[in-house]
């Protein structure tokens, strides 16, 4: 499972805001679903974990993927529920989560998202830790409802709470709660099983992950089922342990950082080979997630 994972989170980072794979990548690729609870499902395909809601009042999702995936996706929706989505919520701005917007856009969803995601598409924005670029958003991709700290969806029988988590995964995350089903869409402020991308150039940091994570932590119970950005559907417990390392990460990386130490004697220390085992098998090797971690702490 891992090295699939990290199969998967190689080609997320390599080829986002990147020239179109070769097709007959796409066309190899398989959508699953995952029924998380009584009309709440999780989609993975190419790209961050999309939820679905389906019932009465129609279908929305949260996240899209790659524009490349709009085609299987909309399949795998229909399939659940018969119709496109009326609503899209993106988690963030990246382009393996809001890729597809102007594609559902197209198609009447109408899309959702903190204020600075819709800032964050309309220009033009780089992660220069993996030298990538992405241009202006056309005008179908952009979200057309923006919230600042949090707000509410009222659909399929459910109180669904978007709530911002400040400068985690970049500056514009939002976390969706199910209140009633008991389940939480966390985007890319939970990477399940291995250690997280922080877009520092975008607003990121360790601190608001974990600030983030301890949020999410305390609104959940033991029969919380969490969809995490990236990786297995999760439990609390699983939260908790991801949580856990974060801070331990913060800590061993933090101590360096307060006494002066650059980027690569950080790195040479092997702050957290302790983790590593478990957490640095995924699309980020060690080495890489501390220099991330560190060019965060340092601004």
């Amino acid at each position: 499972m891992k090295q699939l994972i990290k199969g998967l989170m190689v080609l997320l980072i390599v080829v986002s805001w990147q020239p179109a794979m070769a097709t007959d990548h796409w066309a190899s690729v398989e959508v699953t679903n995952v029924e998380v609870a009584d009309g709440i499902y999780m989609l993975q395909g190419e790209g961050g974990n999309v939820g679905v809601s389906v019932g009465e009042d129609g279908t929305f999702i949260i996240d899209d993927q790659y524009a490349e995936m709009t085609a299987k996706l909309l399949t795998a929706i229909k399939s659940l529920s018969g119709e496109a989505p009326k609503f899209l919520i993106n988690t963030h701005w990246h382009g393996d989560h809001a890729g597809g917007n102007e594609n559902f856009g197209r198609k009447g969803a109408i899309i959702v998202a903190h204020e600075n995601v819709r800032e964050s598409l309309k220009v033009e924005k780089s992660i220069p830790a993996f030298n990538m670029h992405k241009p202006p958003s056309p005008k179908e991709a952009l979200p057309v409802v923006t919230f600042r700290q949090q707000m509410s969806l009222h659909f399929n029988g459910d109180d669904v709470r978007l709530f911002h988590v400040a400068n985690a995964h970049t500056d514009g995350d939002a976390v969706v709660y199910f209140e009633r089903a008991n389940v939480i869409h966390t985007g890319d402020t939970f990477f399940n099983g291995f250690y997280p991308f922080i877009d520092t150039a975008s607003g990121g940091s360790l601190a608001g992950m974990i600030a983030a994570s301890a949020a999410i932590l305390e609104m959940a119970n033991e029969q919380t089922r969490i969809i995490p950005g990236h990786g297995p559907l999760a439990s609390r417990a699983d939260l908790q342990t991801y949580h856990d390392m974060l801070v331990q990460a913060e800590t061993a990386i933090g101590s360096l950082v307060k006494a002066g130490k650059s980027a690569d004697e950080v790195v040479a220390a092997k702050p957290t080979a302790a983790l590593d085992g478990v957490w640095g098998d995924g699309f980020l090797q060690p080495d890489m997630w501390v220099r991330i971690v560190y060019s965060g702490m340092k601004k």
